[in-house]
């Protein structure tokens, strides 16, 4: 009989990528999580660590054994989604994390809308970028996260996790009130090639969204000033200091003489934003409940758009 709790060991080497970072996350030794893993290839008759320059990697066995390893987790989490669905209503503890501009836009207005029709629930809300949101629900320290789709979180094809569309959330051009462009509707990225932007920082998803989508419009922006939350662009902006793209979910004070525009295009620049869960647990009656509340948050800002 194979041991689930070495199984899981494994199925965090695979995750962390490291013997040594998967025993933090597990709070093993290092030495005990690899006892760990070698005692499951002992049962098995095979081996699963093999030695690779300094340290150890998984084998091709370890991989095939990967495979249904995450289809045994899987098939708990439906089980558990399922006992949990038995009774009439929604009820118990139900985690949900998300990045700051979700956090305030959507997962809030919807986690105040679960606390007041089904008071069964117990809501935690947790703050976290999208890769850390992720290894929060293997960790099971989560159980359902609102993220942004891009390049380094895990595919969608990646079997531990279950991955939804929710929205796209619209990306506009942000100019001071005393503009050239700040009584138009709507703006072609291609018109402001000129100008000078203020983006986020080297490396991250923000900045490389807006190098994306001006990419697309047929120019490489004059990055002037940079700056990581959008209170801090909005003002920068509302002092002159250059233009930005930015979400609309984006937040800062209304006061700011800034003004929005919709971006055009083929297709206009836009995040694409998506609700996760681990792999088999979308079933449980509070993910259900919890899911529709975010999908009607969605909706209404896709109506006011």
């Amino acid at each position: 009989m194979i041991d689930l709790r070495r199984l899981r060991v494994l199925r965090a080497v695979a995750y962390y990528g490291t013997v040594s970072a998967a025993a933090e996350a597990l709070h093993f030794t290092p030495s005990a999580a690899s006892q760990q893993i070698r005692q499951l290839g002992r049962e098995l008759g095979v081996t699963l660590l093999e030695p690779h320059g300094r340290g150890v990697r998984l084998t091709s066995a370890a991989h095939n054994l990967l495979a249904h390893a995450d289809e045994i987790e899987s098939s708990w989490e439906r089980a558990e989604a399922e006992l949990r669905g038995l009774g009439d209503e929604p009820s118990g503890l139900l985690r949900i994390s998300g990045f700051p501009t979700v956090m305030s836009g959507i997962i809030a207005p919807a986690a105040a809308r679960l606390r007041d029709r089904h008071p069964a629930m117990d809501v935690r809300l947790r703050e976290a970028d999208p890769v850390e949101c992720f290894d929060l629900l293997f960790a099971g320290e989560s159980d359902l996260a609102v993220v942004e789709a891009f390049s380094d979180i895990p595919v969608a094809t990646d079997r531990r996790f279950d991955q939804q569309q929710l929205m796209d959330d619209p990306l506009d051009f942000l100019v001071p009130e005393t503009h050239r462009f700040a009584r138009r509707r709507r703006i072609k990225l291609a018109e402001a090639a000129s100008e000078s932007w203020i983006t986020g920082w080297p490396g991250s998803v923000c900045r490389d969204e807006v190098l994306a989508a001006c990419s697309a419009a047929g120019f490489t922006p004059t990055i002037a000033h940079e700056a990581q939350e959008w209170p801090v662009v909005a003002a920068m902006v509302a002092e002159g200091f250059g233009v930005a793209l930015v979400p609309r979910l984006a937040q800062w004070p209304p006061e700011l003489p800034i003004v929005r525009i919709p971006t055009s295009g083929r297709p206009a620049p836009c995040r694409q934003l998506l609700t996760v869960t681990r792999r088999g647990g979308r079933g449980a009656s509070t993910i259900t409940a919890a899911v529709a509340e975010l999908e009607a948050v969605a909706e209404t800002l896709v109506a006011a758009a």
